[in-house]
């Protein structure tokens, strides 16, 4: 018996056309509050006039390359350093793996700004580890560009290690143990064998890693600092346009929309790769 036949006053094809109504109501409401405000930005851009000057001012210019080099480096050291965690972590089985997994996704779910006091504490002049290497050196992470990979590191590359995790569970071992048994090394059987089937999700990784460098703030502030030209990433320039330095509110809005195209760019082009690979045999 069908549960329509219990709701007064509906009948099957009129129950799914209203179904079907509320579900189109919805899903507009949700697609005008995700693109409107970056509607109103790019029209904003557009009204103020000056776009071409504030996007090629100095502040600009050295603000999006910082952040561009220091996120392509940042998902670089994740993927290097991330893969084989990942991949030890999906095939090994050992006491308190729990709470490793769970110290690695910790910083998904961490305040950025508590990041940045953590790194402070850790590698700071007066850090836990900052301390001995400044007095030994000479040399001090914090407020430097190196303090910018750092912070982005810490927040961003968990969400590299969770899509690389997630790929590597994805495949059979057993296919593995075939290619044991064969005689290939272990080393040739991850290269030859798991990472090809796994890079959709490590290109996926390194993306979403990426995509969270760019946009870091909280943790860099903290760390970094927001030194211009040397710290000074694209969202830090925004925080300082809308407190009054030279490029002003037109300004932190032609950063925002820069910071959103290049964004909506890579993204776009990482989907058609992604497809691209679907569809190859």
């Amino acid at each position: 018996m069908s549960w329509n036949r219990h709701v007064p006053g509906l009948s099957g094809p009129r129950l799914d056309r209203t179904a079907k109504t509320t579900v189109a109501f919805l899903a507009i409401v949700v697609a005008l509050f995700f693109v409107l405000p970056f509607v109103g930005l790019a029209q904003r851009a557009v009204e103020n006039g000056g776009f071409w000057d504030l996007a090629t001012h100095r502040q600009t210019r050295e603000a999006l390359w910082l952040s561009l080099w220091t996120s392509t480096t940042t998902a670089t050291l994740a993927a290097v350093f991330g893969t084989p965690l990942a991949y030890a972590l999906s095939r090994s089985r050992f006491p308190g793996k729990v709470v490793v997994d769970g110290l690695v996704d910790l910083p998904i779910v961490l305040p950025p700004t508590v990041a940045g006091v953590a790194l402070l504490t850790a590698f700071g002049r007066r850090g836990l580890l900052g301390e001995p290497i400044d007095s030994l050196t000479g040399y001090t992470f914090g407020f430097s560009t190196t303090a910018v990979i750092m912070a982005q590191m810490l927040v961003s590359a968990p969400f590299f290690f969770r899509a690389a995790r997630s790929g590597f569970d994805a495949i059979d071992p057993q296919i593995e143990r075939v290619a044991y048994t064969l005689g290939a090394s272990r080393t040739r059987t991850f290269l030859r064998i798991t990472l090809p089937q796994a890079w959709p999700a490590l290109l996926a990784g390194i993306v979403l890693c990426w995509a969270r460098s760019m946009g870091e703030l909280g943790a860099t502030l903290i760390f970094a600092g927001n030194l211009e030209g040397k710290t000074q990433t694209m969202p830090l320039a925004i925080i300082e346009a809308f407190s009054g330095s030279a490029l002003g509110l037109d300004g932190a809005i032609v950063l925002s929309l820069i910071l959103l195209g290049v964004a909506l760019a890579v993204l776009t082009l990482f989907r058609a790769v992604a497809a691209r690979g679907l569809r190859q045999p």
